[in-house]
């Protein structure tokens, strides 16, 4: 587990962009997302574009499933949302 998150991550965790893609209402916005791009994608799935939007479907839709944040974890910071808010609410 970690104790300490990079600066970069916490000032992502806390901003409103942050708190708001980790709250529930983001993850269902994640999943609609990830799956309109994958919707997308088969429906065009014979170009570069349709398995770009396969592929790129994949993250949101994942993030939201799983309650995970790849930009935190980019940042160095937690991948768990759960862990990404309550760095949110942690005092800096």
């Amino acid at each position: 587990m970690r104790t300490h998150v990079s600066t970069r991550a916490e000032a992502f965790n806390r901003s409103g962009f942050g708190v708001w893609i980790n709250s529930p209402t983001g993850r269902v916005f994640r999943v609609v997302a990830g799956t309109a791009f994958l919707t997308a994608g088969f429906a065009t799935a014979g170009s570069a574009w349709g398995v770009a939007s396969i592929v790129w479907g994949i993250l949101p839709l994942t993030a939201g499933l799983f309650d995970v944040c790849y930009i935190s974890a980019a940042l160095g910071g937690p991948l768990r949302g759960g862990e990404c808010r309550a760095a949110a609410r942690t005092p800096g």
